[in-house]
């Protein structure tokens, strides 16, 4: 068990749903908090509350954002924003199709109904997050565009 999964362990019992579960340990990892992104990340949960992708790509989708997107008007994405967001969702589609019965949060909990992968879930893709920032020489401690 890593560091990752005992955070989620004391966080999860708060009512925080995926989505805002891998946001909030990209926050914690800068230093910060941001309860308007937590909470506009809420609308992400469960498949964007229809069963859809699982909450924890898009929230590690947000996370990637958070580091490399767009964030005012004088900037600009980092170049590197589309390969990294194209490297989570591939890695996401294998590895969900193979371990976890789909990409979609419906097909998931298909397969497992009590939630009881979901914490695996979200500390493997905030891991493949944090792996895919630092491959492509972000500082996950530092925030956006390293």
């Amino acid at each position: 068990m890593n560091d990752v999964f005992l955070q989620l362990i004391k966080l999860k019992p708060k009512g925080y749903c995926c989505a805002q579960l891998i946001v909030m340990l990209a926050l914690k990892a800068q230093g910060k908090t941001n309860d308007d992104l937590v909470r506009s990340v809420g609308g992400l949960c469960f498949g964007n509350w229809s069963g859809e992708f699982c909450g924890a790509l898009s929230g590690g989708a947000c996370v990637i954002s958070l580091y490399s997107g767009k964030g005012g008007e004088e900037e600009a994405p980092d170049e590197r924003h589309m390969t990294m967001m194209g490297e989570l969702a591939g890695w996401f589609r294998e590895v969900a199709s193979r371990e976890y019965g789909g990409t979609r949060c419906d097909e998931i909990l298909e397969k497992y109904p009590s939630h009881g992968k979901c914490g695996q879930i979200v500390a493997e893709t905030y891991d493949k997050c944090m792996e895919i920032l630092v491959s492509h020489g972000f500082d996950p401690a530092v925030g956006s565009k390293g």
